[in-house]
């Protein structure tokens, strides 16, 4: 199972988000040669998951009540 991809990290440009390994940007374990993903924060904004479809759900929000039973 995949790491739960977080919407809101403290320091997004310390770590490389192009994986699940989530490597500090100074030790990239990928080996393609290619430098640092940036978080979509980083490039979108804060609100970045509400602009498209990325199967992320908002954990920041509280659930929803539960249902009345009679």
């Amino acid at each position: 199972m995949a790491k739960k991809f977080p919407l809101h990290p403290k320091h997004p440009e310390h770590i490389c988000w192009g994986c699940d390994k989530y490597c500090p940007a100074e030790s990239l374990q990928c080996g393609n040669g290619s430098g640092r993903t940036q978080h979509p924060a980083e490039l979108l904004g804060g609100d970045w998951y509400r602009y498209g479809d990325w199967g992320i759900e908002d954990d920041t929000s509280p659930p929803p009540a539960p249902a009345d039973q009679p």
